[in-house]
């Protein structure tokens, strides 16, 4: 294997479900075997995501590549074998024994998504269009109306009521309406 002395992300595939087991055991190989110089990051891609059913939210963390490890390293004969060796490691990604680093651009997009850009958590509603909803809490509180979008990104949905006579649509946010 070449001497590649650069910096990069590689992605390490892992047994299912192993993923923070060899994260822990990866970091702890680094520091037994002095490669804090050669192995600086062992990271577990995930999200938060907030599923809300029947009116309740509930906080989730999912796995954004299961059963994969991205490693940041100067890949040398020595990091590999260490990465490689690990329990639970089964390999990294590329070809044979010469792994494939990651782009700038797939690192900043998976920095992206894990980063503190993503400070807010996705919302998973179970509502689709056309669904009935009532309104649990807030000014339209009792209030009960077929959802016409839904907005996971904000949080809110927006549905039809009936206000002075006439259909209007209202935005509100999600946990103050629970599904018929």
């Amino acid at each position: 294997m070449d001497s590649i002395e650069e910096r990069r992300w590689y992605i390490v595939q892992t047994y299912s479900g192993y993923e923070n087991r060899v994260k822990a055991n990866l970091e702890q190989r680094i520091a037994t075997m002095g490669m804090e110089d050669r192995i600086f990051s062992v990271l577990v891609p995930v999200e938060e995501r907030v599923s809300v059913k029947d009116g309740k939210s509930k906080k989730v963390t999912r796995k954004l590549f299961p059963s994969y490890v991205l490693v940041e390293m100067r890949l040398n004969d020595q990091s590999w074998y260490v990465v490689r060796h690990t329990p639970g490691v089964t390999g990294f990604v590329g070809s044979g024994n010469h792994p494939i680093p990651l782009t700038e651009r797939e690192v900043r997009e998976i920095m992206g998504k894990v980063g503190k850009e993503q400070a807010k958590p996705k919302i998973e509603l179970n509502l689709r269009i056309g669904d009935v909803i009532k309104v649990k809490s807030g000014p339209f509180e009792g209030q009960v109306g077929p959802v016409i979008e839904v907005l996971p990104e904000k949080g809110k949905v927006k549905f039809a009521v009936t206000v002075f006579g006439r259909e209007t649509a209202v935005e509100t946010d999600y946990t103050e309406l629970e599904k018929l």
